[in-house]
């Protein structure tokens, strides 16, 4: 998937070319369409794959599905946005997670900019981020089929 892009700046990936016109795709509606090749250049400085993950929105829902390995991450990022901020005694005691693998994936989450420290009650503790509170609302949102 080569991404390339037209005069007006619409940034497409490239399906067919040929000498006078070539189809491309939306990536945002996946609608695909002819053009004429000489009003398309490559784009280079992005991959055809993260101009097709840009068309997932929002950025927070993006952020959360590249962050999150199976529904036990996920679901320890809802508790957080439903219960928390926890502390990570409530976080080992609520969940299936040993010490060194909730530990590890705290950080990633972390790292991703979907958690953040907090005290709770005088200990340490995670709360979600604006992003990822923002991010369950949106899922939850999308009506399942």
């Amino acid at each position: 998937m080569q991404p390339v892009r037209d005069a007006s700046g619409n940034r497409y990936l490239l399906v067919k070319r040929s000498t006078d016109s070539s189809r491309v795709r939306d990536p945002e509606t996946g609608e695909e369409r002819y053009v004429p090749t000489a009003d398309l250049e490559p784009i280079s400085d992005e991959s055809g794959l993260e101009i097709a993950a840009a068309a997932v929105a929002p950025a927070s829902v993006r952020r959360v599905l590249t962050a999150v390995h199976d529904d036990r991450s996920l679901g320890l990022l809802v508790a957080l946005v439903d219960r928390g901020p926890l502390s990570i005694r409530e976080l080992l005691d609520g969940t299936e997670y040993c010490e060194s693998d909730l530990h590890g994936l705290l950080s990633e989450l972390r790292a991703a900019g979907l958690i953040t420290e907090a005290e709770v009650a005088g200990r340490r503790g995670y709360a979600a981020t604006d992003v990822t509170e923002a991010a369950v609302e949106d899922l939850r949102s999308i009506e399942s089929e």
